[in-house]
């Protein structure tokens, strides 16, 4: 198939067009290098630089690249920022994401895998989190995927677009060639590597009073491959609509550190700050839905393969994709 990827120069983006490409599949990457990085656009791929907020530069290189699908990575992720500065996200992930469906209904290309996030559930009602659970997004980035998912479900209704939705939890790991440097860096394996490197003294673990077995948050940390391979398997999937993609299993943010002191042989000394306000004590995915429908299984389902892919990939790229 003929892919075209929003994003491809950004983390999730560059594997997965890594892996598409792998697989025989011709990948156009659209990405306007704002937060990602040329060194991260996998060389084989043809690649369009564009801003999805121009309407008429998504319109002109989606009716050149002529694709049989589209994968949408390209978006603002920082809950912080989005909670700063709201309009900023709903111009840019729903507005520039309006512009990509338009492009699409234009062109006559029905098929679209969508980046969507855990964070359009808000504060869940039950674990593990299923995708039959309210939606109810504590912050504007949350939001602005849930819109763009409704967006794309009116126009499956009018249209035909056929879109599917995959909402992440924690994505981390690397490939030998692509890894995750960003600016800021929020994620908390990436900065625990990063005291390993000599970058930071310590890393700041916010809260070890929740509860849960040792006091500290418990996320669920899905390798960066598997996500890929979601992507993947969803284009020849005849669903419409939503699948969570995570492996079950939470892991605390002490046991985060503790594997990445093991990997690494570096201390990794730690600072408890207070909590984060909105954090809460865990998150799980319910991911059956993909096993069953799309047939996916991770096979990078154990942190200490995660955090030693990661830490592989730091150590050949300590100032990440910087010359």
């Amino acid at each position: 198939m003929k892919i075209f990827l929003t994003g491809g120069a950004g983390y999730i983006g560059s594997v997965t067009s890594e892996m598409l490409l792998d697989a025989g599949h011709e990948v156009v990457i659209f990405d306007n290098l704002e937060r990602g990085h040329l060194e991260a656009v996998d060389q084989r791929a043809r690649f369009i630089k564009g801003d999805l907020r121009n309407r008429e530069e998504i319109l002109d290189a989606m009716g050149r690249a002529k694709p049989d699908a589209v994968v949408h990575f390209a978006a603002y992720a920082l809950v912080g920022e989005s909670m700063e500065f709201p309009m900023r996200y709903f111009r840019n992930n729903v507005g520039g994401g309006v512009h990509l469906v338009e492009a699409m209904i234009e062109n006559g290309v029905k098929k679209v895998i969508f980046s969507s996030t855990c964070a359009t559930y808000g504060q869940p009602d039950k674990m593990p989190m299923t995708e039959d659970i309210p939606q109810r997004p504590t912050n504007p980035y949350g939001e602005s995927k849930l819109m763009l998912e409704r967006i794309m479900l009116w126009e499956h209704e009018r249209h035909g677009l056929k879109p599917v939705f995959l909402r992440y939890f924690n994505a981390c790991g690397a490939t030998e060639k692509f890894g995750e440097d960003h600016d800021p860096e929020t994620h908390i394996i990436p900065n625990v590597l990063a005291v390993a490197l000599g970058k930071k003294d310590k890393v700041s673990v916010f809260g070890d009073d929740y509860p849960t077995p040792d006091g500290t948050c418990i996320r669920d940390y899905i390798h960066i491959m598997d996500l890929a391979q979601a992507h993947i398997l969803a284009l020849t999937c005849d669903h419409v609509g939503a699948f969570n993609l995570g492996t079950g299993d939470g892991m605390s943010v002490k046991q985060v550190v503790d594997t990445a002191r093991k990997v690494t042989g570096h201390p990794i000394p730690v600072q408890v700050s207070a909590r984060r306000p909105g954090d809460p004590a865990r998150l799980v995915a319910g991911a059956e839905k993909a096993k069953s429908i799309l047939g996916w299984k991770p096979k990078y389902g154990d942190l200490q393969t995660i955090i030693q892919h990661a830490w592989n990939w730091h150590k050949a790229h300590p100032n990440g994709y910087s010359k």
